[in-house]
């Protein structure tokens, strides 16, 4: 008998990813050795240190490290993380913004520059506003734990003011004493959830928001992709396809127990009616998987990073993944 690769995989526990790391869906030709872990571990631990074989990636640092061709991994157009960014904009109400283009000139925080919600924000900003990120004070640090810094390395144009905050401060303290006009961020932070004086969204009714932005655009931002370690794949040919297959199956059991309504496999009493209601406004496959399914969002994405200064040069999007997992076999 042929024995089986032995690969580590290093991913976020998400319904849909549930079914690689506990066995229902295998890779084939592969034991895996599964790793639940949050997003930002498994991008540091990927970006700093290899680590993982399979690894799931910010796409904003993937795009960055592809453009000068330094990066160690080739991902699969599996796109585990997708968000809808919007909700990911504070600010304090007593500045007078009322809008994006009322942005311009002031104190921004983020915890980094390369983070790809960062980028969908920057450029929904631009696209809908009119807010180019020069126009911007951007002030970088940890959320909630002083002195973060950024993942990988990032050279930025010469217009873009981009500053550490002091190692001892936080941008949810700076937020909430008025230090910084607003921050975007993935996370909510905590000045925020608490009900701190003057905190709030720029778009309170973000899913109103979204709603209309998916209409207008048909976007639904990706935010993570699943990696493979470059090496493997240039030693293992089949390998991509073999794990772009497995995660296929692990989104059909996520779709599956979310349509339900027989017994309830998420806490949500209407969880079933928010599933309805998504795939009659995004589609029936609304988080789909491959690359001609979401390549005008990719080359959305991509120009946003280029324009913002992060991409050496613009990536053509099909340059992200594995040339195998582009087109896969039709029966």
């Amino acid at each position: 008998m042929v024995a089986k690769l032995q690969l580590s995989l290093g991913v976020c526990d998400y319904d849909r990813t549930r079914a690689v790391l506990d066995g229902r869906a295998p890779v084939e030709g592969c034991d895996i050795i599964g790793v639940p872990v949050e997003p930002e571990e498994a991008f540091h631990r990927a970006f700093r240190f290899q680590e993982f074989d399979i690894t799931e990636m910010s796409l904003s640092s993937h795009t960055m490290m592809t453009s000068r061709g330094q990066n160690e991994y080739v991902a699969i157009p599996a796109f585990v993380s997708r968000l809808f960014r919007h909700s990911g904009v504070y600010v304090r109400t007593d500045r007078g913004i009322r809008n994006g283009a009322d942005l311009a000139g002031k104190k921004i925080g983020l915890p980094e520059y390369q983070i790809t919600a960062n980028v969908w924000i920057r450029g929904i900003l631009q696209d809908d506003f009119g807010l180019k990120p020069a126009a911007v004070h951007w002030r970088r640090g940890g959320l909630e734990d002083a002195g973060r810094g950024e993942r990988a390395p990032i050279k930025l144009p010469d217009d873009i003011d981009l500053q550490q905050i002091p190692d001892d401060k936080t941008l949810s303290g700076m937020l909430e004493t008025g230090e910084l006009d607003g921050l975007i961020s993935a996370r909510a932070p905590s000045c925020f959830l608490k009900g701190a004086p003057n905190v709030d969204r720029l778009f309170p009714n973000y899913r109103e928001t979204e709603a209309d932005y998916f209409r207008r655009t048909g976007i639904f931002p990706t935010m993570h992709v699943i990696g493979v370690r470059r090496s493997l794949v240039e030693q293992h040919p089949w390998l991509p396809v073999s794990i772009f297959k497995a995660f296929i199956k692990a989104k059909e059991f996520a779709m599956y127990e979310l349509g339900q309504i027989g017994h309830l496999f998420n806490s949500l009493p209407w969880g079933v009616a928010e599933f309805d209601d998504a795939r009659k406004l995004m589609g029936e496959d609304y988080w789909s998987y491959g690359y001609e399914a979401n390549k005008h969002v990719l080359e959305t994405f991509t120009r946003y990073h280029h324009e913002q200064g992060l991409s050496a040069r613009k990536v053509a999007p099909e340059e992200l993944f594995a040339v195998s997992s582009l087109d896969l076999t039709k029966i």
